[in-house]
């Protein structure tokens, strides 16, 4: 039953995964382009969720810690330069 469960949560996640990227590619507005990839990060934490279950190892838990953290900086990045034209100020 688990292994019916992970695979329709691959398949959900990886078209959600594959919807964001298209989003990403024909975004017509810098925020569209910009949740897009708030989004594939949060899709890519929960793959790795999921294949850490799956394979049953505690690395891909780390691997999602430091994709959660990479994300979340780089989207508050390209959020402060749409807003400001500015990173550090």
């Amino acid at each position: 039953m688990l292994d019916l469960a992970l695979n329709v949560a691959f398949a959900a996640f990886g078209l959600a995964f594959l919807l964001a990227a298209f989003r990403l590619l024909r975004g017509p507005s810098a925020p569209d382009r910009i949740l897009a990839l708030d989004t594939l990060y949060v899709d890519a934490v929960a793959l790795a969720l999921l294949l850490a279950v799956q394979q049953d190892s505690a690395a891909y838990f780390e691997v999602a810690l430091l994709i959660a953290l990479i994300g979340f900086v780089s989207t508050v990045a390209l959020a402060r330069f749409v807003a400001r034209g500015d990173v550090t100020g």
